[in-house]
């Protein structure tokens, strides 16, 4: 059942978005005091969801930091961040030299938001790997949320978006389901969620306006906590021998 439902995550996310732009269309527009508390809410939620993962996996600790701490300073040194921002930018001036118009300027806007972000990262994988959708569906009513906001003042462009994210989410959830079936190992899957959780609870943190995480550049620790893992116990064994021949 859950090789059959790896993809329900997307599904839902892109379909919150359409859902929240036709009440967009419908309501009036929704007052800043009352957007920024319920931004705030959800981003708890998010919070939540995080420490969830990140504290299912407590006998990997040591290898989750060292994780983190390898993935950060590849990340900073691919500036993986910025990298997402100007890929933004550049579909943004691509998508505008074709037409320009509230329609598109609507679409290209609340797809950037949707899109480039780590929580669609992160939740893609996990919805891949795992079967897991909580992150995506925290994400669904972030992005619910918002796109009833935007279509509330720029119009029927921003349910258009819901088409990119569910390319975008959908491929990136098919790559981590082949690949997480191909390996079928339960350890490193745990490392990595429990790494992806420190990373969705960074993303909490921006949402509620705490303190600004360079998250994307923490997105290399996910691929090199399962490959740590699974190396671990090798480099043990190779240096408990080294130490017996001593």
């Amino acid at each position: 059942m859950r090789d059959s439902l790896f993809l329900l995550g997307t599904v839902v996310n892109a379909c919150a978005v359409l859902f929240g732009s036709v009440i967009g269309l419908i309501l009036p527009q929704i007052p800043e005091r009352m957007r920024s508390t319920i931004m705030q809410g959800i981003a708890l939620c998010v919070i939540l969801i995080g420490l969830g993962m990140a504290l299912a996996d407590q006998n990997d600790i040591l290898i989750i930091i060292l994780s983190i701490v390898i993935g950060s300073l590849l990340g900073e040194g691919l500036n993986i961040e910025n990298g997402l921002l100007r890929f933004g930018h550049w579909i943004e001036r691509k998508i505008q030299k074709i037409y320009k118009g509230p329609v598109a300027e609507a679409f290209v806007a609340s797809s950037l938001l949707f899109c480039v972000g780590s929580m669609a990262i992160v939740g893609a994988i996990q919805d891949g790997v795992q079967g897991v959708h909580r992150t995506l569906f925290a994400k669904s009513m972030l992005d619910m949320v918002s796109s009833i906001v935007f279509s509330s003042t720029m119009g029927f462009g921003v349910a258009l978006s819901a088409i990119p994210i569910f390319l975008y989410e959908g491929l990136i959830a098919l790559i981590s389901h082949l690949v997480g079936t191909a390996l079928n190992a339960p350890a490193e899957i745990a490392c990595m969620t429990a790494t992806g959780g420190l990373l969705i609870v960074g993303i909490g943190l921006n949402l509620y306006g705490i303190k600004k995480i360079a998250v994307g550049n923490l997105l290399p620790a996910i691929v090199i906590a399962p490959l740590a893992k699974g190396v671990m116990p090798h480099v043990i064994q190779a240096a408990t021998k080294l130490l017996q021949l001593h």
